[in-house]
């Protein structure tokens, strides 16, 4: 469990302070099920990337399906209901798709251009696109995208932004850069805690990251605030 002193180190301190802490593949499996004590809690989560298959199957890659509402549902958000059926019968589902289109598919964070993830590209601009819509947070808006592109896009919620704050200039390129650090260690970090915990290789990177950091940082004793 990371120390207070831990959690006000650089980004990348932080990170693999909670990659790195004897916890991690445990809390993997329990997370995925792998292996649950009686009594222990059923994280809905874990369906997230798998439901349907999958929001990045090749056919359903660049528009938002009904089973992408569910799946995000099961990470404890709703899209609202008008924005839901724009983005499956309407003109903001037609947009997101355009975008979506040069949004890379099958790429790992740590192996993008960082241009990729910068302020006005594709990915930039889907998240925005969606985060003006009326009640859709950042949160919701995140969720969405690392449903279609899992490998490439994170998930960012409130106990993520706990535990590692908001870093400068954005989420997406601090951990584009902290993946990439060293020759990529903590991206191979990831992977071999993904198979150390007994998970599908179709289980992200990203997804390892965010699940370790989220289980982590809820174990601690301070709640994050809203």
């Amino acid at each position: 469990m990371p120390s207070p002193a831990v959690l006000a180190q650089p980004f990348t301190e932080r990170l693999h302070a909670f990659v790195d802490a004897p916890r991690a593949r445990g809390d993997l499996q329990d997370y995925f099920g792998i292996s649950r004590a009686p009594g222990a809690p059923v994280y809905t989560g874990r369906r997230f990337e798998h439901l349907a298959g999958g929001g990045d199957r090749t056919d359903v890659a660049d528009r938002i399906t009904a089973e992408d509402l569910v799946a995000v549902q099961t990470l404890s958000v709703t899209v609202p209901a008008p924005v839901a059926l724009d983005l499956l019968e309407g003109r903001l589902g037609a947009r997101l798709s355009e975008l979506l289109q040069a949004v890379p598919q099958g790429v790992d964070m740590a192996d993008a251009e960082a241009g990729v993830l910068s302020e006005g590209s594709p990915a930039d601009r889907a998240w925005h696109l969606l985060y003006d819509q009326h009640d859709v947070n950042y949160v919701i808006a995140g969720k969405l995208l690392a449903r279609k592109r899992p490998r490439l896009l994170p998930v960012y919620d409130r106990v993520v932004r706990c535990a590692l704050s908001r870093p400068r200039p954005s989420f997406w390129l601090a951990l584009h850069a902290a993946l990439r650090a060293d020759d990529r260690a903590l991206h191979q970090r990831l992977l071999a805690l993904r198979e150390a915990a007994g998970l599908a290789q179709t289980v992200s990177a990203l997804r390892v990251c965010d699940v370790v950091v989220w289980m982590g940082r809820r174990a601690e004793v301070h709640a994050c605030p809203r």
